[in-house]
Formats: structure tokens, sequence, C-alpha cells
């Protein structure tokens, strides 16, 4: 009798265990330490992984090509009580690149996370620059909006800030032992990667 208490006992403590921890209980500021840098980060899904990454603790640089951009995303996060800093970074230009790594550095001695394929590839800035216009065209067509919504398995448009969870869960420790995945985040649309 006392061998099953004790194994029901055990039993229990990794349920409650299990429980608080998927429900977040137990993980406040699961980045708390890191530095993160969001490249294009002051509107839509940059600007959400922004305020994810640093309400979960990291201490967050921000940028953009305007510096009314990095002012304005800036001082809203800051005033949500946010540890955000920003400067201008047209990720096409190796000399912004190289200001907004020493801002960084000069600011918090280091960079645990970088969000931002245009950093690793520069071509990738250049392609932003055309994306962007053509995507803003694509959401004043709500014909293509709609034609959009049916194909995806979910039958609505994502939120940015749905893309900014899974963002700050693969910076942080709880996916430490996730090597070599392709996460699509996408709605359920159909996606061969």
């Amino acid at each position: 009798m006392h061998k099953a208490r004790v194994l029901l006992g055990g039993c229990t403590r990794t349920w409650k265990a299990v429980h608080m921890a998927s429900s977040g209980v137990t993980r406040r500021d699961p980045l708390a330490n890191k530095v993160a840098i969001v490249t294009a980060s002051t509107d839509g899904i940059g600007l959400a992984i922004a305020r994810r990454l640093a309400q979960d603790g990291a201490q967050v640089v921000i940028s953009s090509r305007k510096q009314q951009n990095v002012d304005r995303a800036v001082a809203a996060l800051q005033a949500e009580g946010l540890s955000v800093t920003g400067t201008v970074c047209h990720v096409g230009k190796a000399e912004d690149r190289e200001r907004l790594v020493a801002t960084a550095l000069n600011l918090h001695g280091g960079i645990d996370i970088l969000v931002s394929n245009a950093a690793v590839n520069p071509f990738f800035g250049k392609l932003m620059d055309v994306t962007e216009e053509v995507w803003d065209k694509l959401w004043e067509d709500k014909a293509q909006e709609e034609n959009i919504i049916q194909k995806l398995r979910i039958r609505r448009l994502g939120k940015p800030e749905e893309c900014a969870g899974i963002v700050s869960f693969l910076c942080s420790e709880d996916a430490s032992y996730i090597t070599g995945e392709t996460v699509v985040v996408a709605g359920g649309a159909p996606s061969r990667l």
C-alpha cells in the first residue's frame, strides 16, 4: 500500500509539473538575459516578433530603413514597459548591418538571437523592397484575399502575433532539442519546402 501511495504521489507531482510547464505557469521570462536583434521590425510580423521576444524577457534591438519608423516602434514598445532599442538598418547595405550589430554589442555586450534572413543574405534585403509593394497591392484586392482564405484550412488570414509565438518558442530553451526542422506557420495552406 505504501508503494502504491509513493507511486501515485510521484505521478501526481509529474502531472502537475507537466501541466504547469505546458500552461506557462512556471516559465516566466523564458528569454531573460538574452539579447535579440530583429530586422524589419517596425511593423507587421517583424514588430509582433520584436514585441513577443521582449515580452518573454529578451532585450530587443529593432531596425528599419527609416528613422521615423524606428522611433515610432521603439516608443510604442517602451510605452508597454518592454526593453527595446532601435537603429536604422537597410539590410542590403553592409555598413548598416555592421551598425546594427555594433548597437547591440555596445548596449548589451552580446547577441543571442538574430531574427532575419536578410542579415545573412544581402540579396534578400533587395527582394524585400519589391515584395513589400506586391504584398500591399495583394491585400487591397478583396477578391484575391478571399481566394487565398478559401485555400487555407483554417479559413482566415493569420495574425502577426501567431508567427511571433513560434519564433519566441524556437528561441527559447523549450526548443533546445529541436534541430533541422521546418515549421510552417501558414494556417494549413498546402506547402512544400
